[in-house]
């Protein structure tokens, strides 16, 4: 799957994640669900161009939950 695809699709579970009133929860849920029903291979090949600086622009909830709940993509 394209990384642009990848990025597109992450952003939109950020909006829909951003509007929980609990943002803790709301990071952990957002990684808890790419953890669930992402393949391993699509979560690896998005860490991995967020890691080469590759462009692509994620909204703030999903590059924090990303950036506190790395471990649980990896």
């Amino acid at each position: 799957m394209h990384v642009d695809q990848l990025i597109r699709m992450v952003n939109q579970m950020g909006s829909f994640f951003e509007a929980m009133p609990d943002r803790s929860e709301a990071l952990h849920d957002l990684a808890l669900h790419l953890r669930r029903f992402w393949e391993p291979r699509m979560r690896r090949e998005l860490l991995a161009h967020l890691d080469a600086g590759g462009p692509g622009e994620l909204n703030p909830v999903s590059a924090e939950a990303i950036r506190v709940h790395r471990a649980l993509l990896e």
